[in-house]
C-alpha cells in the first residue's frame, strides 16, 4: 500500500469532470472530492462539459442524465467515442431501472441516484479511477507483450533462417554434383530434404513478413498507386503455375479507374497470395476471374476461382495464422497456412477490408475494398 504522502500526490493528478446543471450539486461533488486532492473541472451543461471532455480528457466523468439541450444520454455516447478510457458515472435525481440500464448500454461505468452522500460520491471515484487505472496498465501489457512477442519472432526468424540457408546451399553443391558423383537414390533423398528446407525458409519469410506488416512499416512508403498495372504484372507473373494446373486467368476491368494510396510492393505480395490460392485450389481446367468495380469511397476487387470451396464451418478461421483446410482434394497442397493471414494484415494497413464467400463445390470469392483518390488513371 502507497505511503499517505505519495497517495495524496497520485490523486492531485486524477481530474474529475462534473457535468450538471444545478450549481449546488456541482458546488457540492466539489467540495467532498476536493478534500482528497483531485483536480476538479465542472460544466453546466452537456455542450461546455463535451468541450472540455474535449480539451483536458478527464479521468472521470460525473454526467446528469437530465440537462438542458444536450441530454446525458447523448454526452455518454459521444464521451466513449472521444476516449473510451475515460469513465462515466451518472447521476440523476430521476432514476429508473430503465435508465440505469440504458446509462449501462452507452459504457457508463456506474449510476449514482439523487441524493446521494460525500461517502458514496468518494466510494464511486476511488472505485472508477482505480478502474481506469487497471484498464491503462491492462493496455500498457498488452502492447508490451506484442512488441516482445514481435521482436522474439523477427529475432528468432532471422537466427533461424541463416543457417537454413548455408545448409540449402551445401545441398545444392551436392545436387549439382561439384563435390562428386550421387547416385540416384542418394539425388532422390537430398531433393527432398532441399525442398523441406525451402519450405521451411517460405514459413520464416512469411512471419517476417507479418512481423513487419504489424510493426506498420510499409506505411512509410506509402505514395499513390494505380491497381491495374499491379494486377496485370501478378497475373502474369503467376501464368506458369497457372498453365501448369491447367487454370484460365481472366481479368474484367474498366479502361479508367481513381488510384490508391499505399505501398506497391506489399499490395503486389497481398494479390499474389490472393490469386495464387485461387489456382491451387481450383479445379483442373477452372477459371480465376478477378474483376475490379467502384462502389461509393472504395475500389473492389473480386477474386474468384471455381475451384472445391470451403465449408461454412472452416470458413470463420481461413484468416487465421497458420490454419489450413484439410479434406481428401487439399492432401497434395503444401503450404504453411500465412498466405491469407498475410493478404489480410496488409489490405487493413491500408485501411481496406476483405471479405470471402464461399460454397463447397462451387468456388471461393475473395472481395478486396481498398479506399480510392479521387484522382483518374
Amino acid at each position: 500500500m502507497a505511503p499517505c504522502g505519495l497517495e495524496h500526490k497520485m490523486r492531485k493528478k486524477d481530474c474529475i469532470l462534473i457535468i450538471d446543471d444545478d450549481e449546488a450539486i456541482r458546488d457540492a461533488c466539489c467540495q467532498a472530492l476536493s478534500r482528497d486532492g483531485y483536480r476538479i473541472e465542472t460544466a453546466e451543461d452537456g455542450d461546455t462539459g463535451l468541450q472540455k471532455i474535449r480539451e483536458i480528457k478527464p479521468g472521470i466523468a460525473l454526467i446528469d442524465l437530465k440537462m438542458p439541450g444536450m441530454s446525458g444520454m447523448e454526452l455518454l455516447e459521444k464521451v466513449m467515442d472521444i476516449d473510451s478510457n475515460i469513465v462515466a458515472v451518472v447521476i440523476t435525481g430521476y432514476a429508473t431501472i430503465e435508465s440505469a440500464v440504458e446509462a449501462m448500454k452507452q459504457n457508463a461505468y456506474d449510476f449514482l441516484p439523487k441524493p446521494f452522500t460525500p461517502d458514496q460520491l468518494r466510494v464511486v471515484t476511488r472505485r472508477g479511477l482505480e478502474r481506469r487505472r487497471l484498464t491503462l496498465e491492462s493496455a500498457r501489457l498488452q502492447q508490451e507483450k506484442k512488441k516482445m512477442r514481435e521482436n522474439f519472432i523477427a529475432l528468432v526468424s532471422h537466427q533461424l533462417r541463416s543457417p537454413l540457408v548455408s545448409i540449402q546451399q551445401n545441398l545444392e553443391v551436392f545436387l549439382g554434383r561439384f563435390a562428386g558423383e550421387v547416385t540416384f537414390k542418394q539425388k532422390e533423398i537430398l531433393e527432398s530434404v532441399n525442398n523441406r528446407i525451402d519450405e521451411l525458409i517460405k514459413i520464416i519469410n512469411n512471419r517476417l513478413s507479418i512481423t513487419c506488416i504489424k510493426s506498420s512499416k510499409i506505411v512509410e512508403k506509402f505514395e499513390p498507386v494505380s491497381l491495374v498495372p499491379i494486377l496485370s504484372e501478378t497475373i502474369e507473373l503467376l501464368r506458369p503455375l497457372a498453365e501448369r494446373n491447367k487454370i484460365t486467368q481472366k481479368m474484367d476491368s474498366p479502361d479508367s479507374l481513381p488510384i490508391i494510396r499505399g505501398n506497391r510492393e506489399s499490395l503486389k505480395q497481398a494479390f499474389t497470395n490472393l490469386i495464387s490460392n485461387g489456382i491451387y485450389y481450383n479445379k483442373e481446367g477452372g477459371t480465376l476471374t478477378i474483376r475490379v468495380r467502384e462502389e461509393e469511397n472504395y475500389l473492389v476487387i473480386e477474386i474468384s476461382d471455381t475451384g472445391m470451396g470451403i465449408s461454412p464451418e472452416k470458413l470463420p478461421f481461413i484468416f487465421d495464422e497458420f490454419f489450413r483446410v484439410k479434406t481428401r482434394e487439399t492432401q497434395g497442397i503444401t503450404g504453411s497456412g500465412l498466405g491469407l493471414p498475410i493478404a489480410k494484415s496488409i489490405i487493413e494497413t491500408h485501411n481496406g477490408s476483405i471479405k470471402v464467400e464461399s460454397e463447397p463445390g462451387k468456388g471461393t470469392t475473395f472481395s478486396v475494398l481498398l479506399p480510392k483518390i479521387e484522382v483518374r488513371q
